[in-house]
């Protein structure tokens, strides 16, 4: 989220990709509450810019993925003409449906790497600010990154490790 109000790019969802976070969240941590996580959706929609994407649903039964599920994901990209899915779930949105659509799926380490390409700085700024608001527990620097790591940003992890001290 501190990425999103950076400006190094448009962040875009939806309130059905809102439910599912949600929804996966409620399942696999117990310690949260539904009220909690709407707090948060409401919390982004209100601080990024022009984030929240509404009148997709007509382009959803003109889409193939292989699973039919994630048709939203890419309607609503199509629809705010994106240019890049960031997802963990790449193998859901294959090079060739989404290239006919001038649109690709980036991991988020990839992703990440590339905002570290345009501006180190900004990102830096945007992770020590979130490393910061960590309270519970607060995490050093160190334990910052290793989170990050277990999250899979491993590239991620090792451009921000050059630059501990910014962060």
């Amino acid at each position: 989220m501190e990425l999103a109000v950076t400006d190094l790019f448009r962040a875009k969802w939806t309130d059905r990709i809102h439910e599912e976070w949600i929804g996966n969240l409620l399942e696999k941590r117990k310690d949260l509450t539904r009220e909690r996580l709407e707090r948060t959706r409401i919390k982004m929609n209100s601080n990024v810019r022009d984030c929240l994407v509404e009148g997709y649903e007509f382009l959803i039964e003109t889409l193939e993925l292989p699973d039919p599920n994630d048709r939203h994901v890419l309607a609503a990209a199509i629809h705010s003409r994106c240019d890049v899915i960031v997802t963990y779930n790449l193998k859901h949105f294959p090079k060739e449906a989404l290239s006919r659509h001038n649109l690709e799926a980036q991991h988020p380490d990839q992703f990440i790497a590339h905002l570290l390409d345009l501006d180190r700085a900004v990102v830096c700024q945007a992770a020590r600010e979130h490393r910061v608001r960590l309270r519970q527990p607060p995490k050093s620097v160190e334990e910052y990154l290793e989170t990050l790591k277990s999250q899979q940003l491993t590239v991620t992890t090792s451009i921000l490790h050059e630059m501990m001290g910014l962060i």
